[in-house]
């Protein structure tokens, strides 16, 4: 599956602290009803076996829905199953391995935290970049120093392939996020963990407007 870079706009991230068990798919089912273009399963506790698991109770609800799939990190639990691609970061396997694992026709995203490493990025191996950690959040507690809007600004202009913005961003921070430059933005728990998933996540996809990022 190629990247359209369209399926950046409204990227969920899974975080198993906010929709546990059953309610991983209950929320991703709805949030996709909502407008959700891309999901990530990251759990970065879990085996591959676990992961596995929760990538294929995914995969079947996503069937015929046209969104990606995506795993966080776990190669192996990507290929085993088969999924559209993975996201890495700067500590994980290679943009080069995770190519040669998963062939030309999956989907890799890499982290990047810095401008030096956005400039790295080869886009002959990455179809996308995630830029961040944008603002603080509390589902990643390892995370670099924060850019905010103005780093983010400056790392998506470097870019050579599409760009979502990832980090404490909720709902109000879709217009900056755009008018930034970048393709879309990645949530957690604007989705995730909220009463009613698909609202916000129909809320979200009406904020990420492609309209708005032409405005001046």
């Amino acid at each position: 599956m190629a990247l359209n870079p369209r399926s950046l706009r409204v990227y969920l991230v899974t975080d198993p602290a906010l929709c546990p068990g059953p309610a991983l798919v209950e929320t991703v089912t709805a949030a996709v009803r909502g407008g959700v273009s891309l999901v990530q399963l990251r759990d970065k506790d879990a085996s591959t076996r676990d992961r596995v698991a929760a990538a294929r109770a995914l995969k079947t609800a996503l069937a015929g829905t046209g969104v990606p799939l995506l795993i966080n990190d776990d190669l192996e639990a990507a290929v085993a199953l088969g999924v559209d691609g993975v996201h890495i970061g700067q500590d994980d396997a290679t943009p080069a391995i995770a190519r040669k694992r998963l062939g030309p026709g999956k989907i890799i995203g890499l982290s990047c935290e810095t401008p030096e490493q956005v400039a790295a990025a080869d886009p002959h191996l990455v179809d996308y970049l995630g830029l961040g950690t944008v603002f603080p959040t509390s589902t990643k507690s390892d995370h670099k120093p924060t850019i905010g809007i103005d780093g983010l600004a400056y790392m998506a202009g470097l870019a050579r392939v599409p760009t979502v913005a990832i980090g404490g961003l909720k709902q109000t921070h879709a217009v900056d996020v755009l008018r930034a430059g970048c393709d879309g933005i990645a949530v957690v728990s604007a989705i995730c963990g909220q009463p009613d998933p698909e609202c916000a996540a129909r809320n979200l996809c009406r904020t990420m407007s492609p309209k708005i990022k032409d405005q001046t």
